[in-house]
């Protein structure tokens, strides 16, 4: 297990973190965050300002990468914000240095369009590029959609993990990698989103199970990482790539602030996982809602059971599908990164599909009224060196 100890801060806690790694020691940052419309990364980022401003830290060179989006349909509030959010983050960064933007298209697949699984792989293979000559990698997956962090960061871990069994992996690059989020599980649920495309976007490295043709008659156990409102994307990935055969584990956030969340998802999801699948209610699996390390070993351990079991009758495909709130989808996104297989002989693949959705609705006042927690996940660096 990579992450048997880890570093996870929340509240004031991170604060104190950012101080004591930035406190006279030389860096170089990219720091990446999403050009969109949730106002929380503003949070996030003046905080993060804040406290290296407190430790008297000068960065030997500091950038920040907008990643905006193209092909979301927005209502023109939601587009206007998107513009003052990244005026805002700007202006915030200019204190540490300079901002560059990339944009990811996420249009229908059409004669003058790529597709969505195109323009992710290119957009993520750009931002790869720009890891060079770094001491710190920051990622703030506040206002990235789910697709864009969960590539970034397994990309990124993929480029500074080479070699996940080495000893001391997670320090081997020498590159301090941190997760950061503003987390708001009630309000995450209040953010729609809808008409799901057509196609199925696959996550960078995460597609060869569903695709590879000499795996298609083993067994399928799938992961659907169950958040509110998300009943059509659910369907659109049940109807596209999941059998009849398969093996259906819904994972659900308990422990939970809401102490009836698990509840009201399983009654909101007992048609098409209950009923017409016939899941048996013991499959269900439980990840800690605030803690994605903790949801991380959750998952990671019932997909290395699977495996285990199934290795009898010649391999299986672990297919997790992340449709939770954001450190959960962190969680799972870290299980899926170390569980994929790194021989093309292995005897089990995985595979992270998704039905991106072309349409987000969000109310701008709840946004604004939001008092998210900010959380800190370090995945790689110094803290791993012993």
């Amino acid at each position: 297990m990579l992450w048997k100890q880890y570093v996870f801060r929340r509240g004031p806690e991170v604060n104190d973190m950012w101080e004591l790694r930035f406190d006279s020691v030389p860096a170089r940052l990219l720091y990446i965050a999403g050009r969109g419309f949730d106002y929380r990364e503003q949070a996030v980022m003046n905080s993060f300002i804040e406290s290296t401003a407190v430790s008297g830290h000068r960065f030997d060179k500091a950038d920040l990468l907008l990643v905006g989006f193209e092909g979301y349909k927005l209502t023109e509030e939601l587009e206007k914000q998107t513009r003052e959010n990244a005026e805002a983050l700007e202006r915030s960064f200019s204190r540490l240095g300079s901002t560059s933007t990339l944009s990811i298209g996420f249009s229908e697949a059409g004669e003058d369009d790529i597709s969505a699984n195109n323009a992710l792989r290119m957009g993520t293979a750009e931002i790869l590029k720009r890891l060079t000559d770094r001491t710190d990698i920051i990622l703030d997956i506040s206002s990235l959609p789910r697709v864009v962090y969960l590539a970034l960061m397994t990309g990124i871990l993929e480029t500074l993990i080479p070699d996940r069994t080495a000893p001391n992996a997670l320090s081997s690059s020498n590159i301090n990698f941190q997760v950061l989020v503003a987390e708001d599980a009630a309000l995450d649920a209040q953010i729609l989103s809808e008409d799901p495309s057509n196609d199925l976007v696959l996550i960078p490295g995460f597609s060869s199970a569903l695709h590879a043709e000499s795996v298609q008659d083993w067994p399928l156990v799938w992961f659907p990482i169950l958040g509110e409102k998300r009943m059509n994307q659910l369907q659109k990935v049940m109807d596209s790539v999941i059998p009849d055969s398969a093996e259906i584990c819904p994972v659900l956030p308990h422990p939970s602030r809401d102490l009836r969340r698990a509840d009201r998802l399983l009654v909101e999801y007992k048609l098409p996982l209950f009923d017409k699948r016939q899941t048996p209610t013991a499959n269900i699996l439980y990840a800690h809602e605030a803690n994605p390390f903790e949801a991380y070993r959750q998952l990671l351990g019932a997909m290395e059971r699977y495996r285990d079991s199934l290795r009898i009758i010649g391999g299986c495909r672990l297919v997790v599908t992340p449709l939770g709130s954001k450190l959960i989808t962190i969680g799972a996104g870290l299980a899926c990164f170390e569980m994929r297989p790194s021989r093309l002989d292995e005897d089990f693949m995985v595979a992270i599909p998704y039905a991106h959705p072309t349409r987000y609705v969000a109310s701008t006042t709840l946004l604004q009224e939001s008092r998210p927690d900010l959380c800190a996940l370090v995945l790689t660096g110094d803290a791993y060196a012993y």
